[in-house]
């Protein structure tokens, strides 16, 4: 089909087609081998570069024919003008011809003369043309998913909803002001479609997202704690923001001060413009017997956590907002994708601090 086209279109037509189909593919597949290091790859973009190499050739060729015509040839080479001077000294030389009965029509005994094709079409808004269309069908290809409906949307993670976590009872913390974020805001702003894509994992889709407008511990419920969670299969994400006085400097000291820096495995940074510490901690396992007895086994050590701490904002003044990830395998992702996600998701936080 691909060969019965070229075959059909006009030159015009068919080899600026050429020209920006093998130049773009050419420089895309050369890009990827050079970023992937990938040889195959190199050798087939190369292909395609002296493919479109070739064409660019051809077609400055054909323009320079046209802008400057040269004299047909005779069938053994030599110019037609060449011809007819030729022709002409042997006539000359030639003894008279004997009258002919009937006067022969004008031009008869002369060489034939070049012939006036007709009038072609400009090469110029042909290849325009053909460009122009390219280009409309590569755009439509390109933007077609984002425009068009989709019935079954894979692009997309954000599977679960926290429609569930809109509906609930604030604690008294929450009416004041500056008020706090709540749960459900927080669950909001985690459950991002691109969430698993942010996380590596971008096949896999969410399985439930909550959110919860909780207090902190041993605070009578006078600091709120709200909170979100995310789950995917390798990984679960949890969203807290906390609003009390303590500045993210104090809590480095403090852990200094208790000599668990090294065990928290601390690395201090800024995201945001705001004080930052990335720690890790083990996360609590319990597990509860279902039987007649109701059983339930001693609270265990669990996967190792990783979280980013996010001062509330730039001053330091007080209060954090936390990210943490874990597995049950226990393995985590690099830092660099918290910082990826803090990135995306404090932004999209009302900014409220705790004084």
């Amino acid at each position: 089909m691909l060969g019965l086209l070229l075959r059909v279109l006009p030159f015009w037509v068919r080899e600026p087609l050429l020209i920006v189909v093998g130049a773009v593919f050419g420089a895309r597949i050369t890009y990827l081998a050079v970023h992937d290091q990938d040889r195959v790859a190199a050798v087939i973009g190369a292909v395609f570069l002296v493919f479109t190499a070739i064409r660019v050739r051809v077609v400055v060729r054909a323009l320079r024919a046209r802008r400057n015509p040269v004299p047909a040839a005779s069938a053994d080479g030599a110019p037609t003008d060449a011809v007819a001077r030729a022709w002409a000294q042997a006539q000359l030389a030639a003894p008279a011809p004997a009258p002919a009965p009937a006067p022969a029509p004008a031009g008869a005994g002369l060489p034939p003369g070049p012939v006036t094709a007709g009038k072609e079409p400009n090469p110029w808004g042909q290849a325009v043309a053909a460009v122009a269309v390219f280009a409309a069908i590569a755009a439509a290809v390109w933007l077609g998913p984002d425009v068009l409906p989709a019935d079954n949307d894979t692009s997309t993670s954000r599977a679960a909803s926290c429609s569930d976590t809109e509906d609930e009872e604030l604690p008294a913390v929450y009416g004041k002001t500056p008020r706090p974020v709540t749960g459900a805001e927080l669950c909001e702003a985690l459950n991002r479609p691109d969430l698993a894509r942010l996380l590596g994992t971008p096949t896999e889709t969410a399985t439930s997202a909550s959110g919860t407008s909780n207090t902190a511990a041993l605070t009578d419920g006078k600091v709120a704690q709200p909170e979100a969670e995310v789950r995917f299969d390798t990984y679960t994400v949890n969203l807290s923001a906390t609003y009390n006085e303590l500045s993210t400097a104090q809590y480095v000291n403090l852990l200094k001060i208790a000599g668990t820096e090294g065990e928290k495995d601390l690395r201090t940074l800024t995201v945001l413009g705001r004080p930052a510490l990335l720690s890790s901690d083990p996360t609590m396992k319990i597990e509860i017997s279902l039987g007649d007895e109701g059983s339930s086994g001693p609270v265990q050590q669990g996967p190792l956590a990783r979280t980013l701490s996010v001062a509330l904002d730039s001053k330091d003044r007080g209060g954090s907002y936390d990210i943490t990830v874990w597995s049950e395998s226990g393995a985590l992702p690099d830092d660099g994708v918290l910082l990826g996600i803090a990135e995306k998701i404090l932004p999209t936080i009302p900014l409220r601090s705790v004084r």
